[in-house]
């Protein structure tokens, strides 16, 4: 299991493909200032 990230961590740079084609990478492509990321794994 992966380490959890501790006050003052930075974000994990992470790279994923967009549903409508693309990619996005993350936290790069979101600019400044705090963000809120949800990971929905979807069907069980």
């Amino acid at each position: 299991m992966a380490d959890k990230l501790k006050t003052g961590d930075s974000f994990p740079t992470m790279s994923f493909d967009l549903v409508g084609g693309g990619s996005s990478t993350v936290p790069a492509d979101l600019g400044d200032g705090y963000k809120i990321i949800l990971f929905y794994r979807g069907h069980w």
